[in-house]
């Protein structure tokens, strides 16, 4: 299948669009927003462009069946918000670079529970790819410089490591939710949808409101591209991702996210890398490119074919 064989394209690009974030986030906590109210802003929006998208494309992936929404209430709470919060909160913590690199161990995560819960082969390139990306993204992230002298957070490291555990639990819960034939889309919507709710009485509308009445249509367009960017693109790329290929490898495949976002840091910030990021960003795209090329395939029937033959 052709969509099959490409479909590490689809985690790869998740990861690219994720290290984007960066960007709003930095412009609208300039403005004054805090982190639940980012989120609500980001969420808000990717919720109704996917309720306006499905909607023309095909309002059947609206529907769920009342026995499964458990399955989304725990894919909204533990996935998505349980990673937002973790994360953000691990930031305010920890420094952003050392906080990146523990959300980069969620491939680990999810290469074991994958294997207890779906049964999926942890093999040596899948560990080999995972380890080479997580040390790829301590590089690049510029933390073993940063940190010299640095007091580090113990609040900090626990928040980390539960924001890659989160993480990982959204892969277990879609794959849980597309094994019950929902589509990427229903799970992204529905998912979201969870969330915007969670952060309502945490977030701050008349900040929001605010920001879209100083600039209606440039700010309404900048909310629209961080929603697209921030949520509905990569998160419908990344569970799509999970239909065709194992949780662990698509986890792998995104984790990219780090680098990417130095890349954006380079383009819009001028921050330029020191020589060991650069090479960190070198050994992440290595692991993500060895992992994304195709199996070689045992033509085990032409080899008994051959044997036959001389046998002969």
């Amino acid at each position: 299948m052709k969509v099959k064989k490409f479909a590490w394209i689809l985690p790869v690009a998740a990861g690219i669009l994720w290290g984007s974030v960066g960007v709003f986030v930095r412009t609208l906590s300039d403005y004054g927003m805090n982190s639940f109210t980012v989120v609500e802003s980001r969420v808000s929006m990717a919720v109704l462009l996917l309720l306006i998208g499905i909607g023309i494309y095909d309002r059947k992936q609206l529907k769920v069946r009342p026995k499964d929404l458990w399955l989304f209430i725990l894919t909204g709470t533990l996935g998505m918000l349980g990673l937002n919060i973790t994360y953000n909160e691990a930031i305010n913590h920890l420094p952003l670079s050392l906080a990146a690199v523990l959300l980069s161990l969620s491939p680990v995560f999810v290469l074991m529970l994958a294997a207890v819960f779906f049964k999926e082969k942890i093999t040596a390139r899948k560990t080999g790819c995972a380890l080479l990306a997580i040390l790829g993204c301590t590089l690049a992230s510029g933390v073993l410089e940063s940190l010299t002298g640095m007091e580090i957070s113990g609040t900090g490291l626990v928040l980390g490591v539960a924001s890659g555990l989160f993480y990982a639990l959204y892969s277990i819960f879609t794959k849980a939710a597309m094994r019950r034939g929902y589509s990427g889309l229903t799970i992204t919507f529905y998912c979201m949808a969870v969330v915007g709710i969670c952060l309502l009485p945490f977030s701050d509308w008349g900040q929001i409101a605010s920001f879209y009445a100083e600039a209606p249509v440039g700010n309404t367009f900048y909310s629209i591209l961080h929603a697209l960017c921030g949520s509905v693109l990569p998160y419908a790329l990344y569970t799509v991702a999970i239909q065709f290929m194992d949780a662990g490898k698509v986890s792998i495949l995104a984790a990219g996210e780090p680098v990417a976002a130095m890349a954006f840091g380079m383009l819009f910030f001028l921050e330029i890398p020191t020589p060991v990021e650069f090479v960190g960003m070198a050994l992440t795209v290595a692991a993500i490119i060895l992992l994304g090329m195709p199996e070689k395939k045992r033509k085990e029937k032409k080899i008994l074919s051959s044997i036959e033959m001389d046998r002969g």
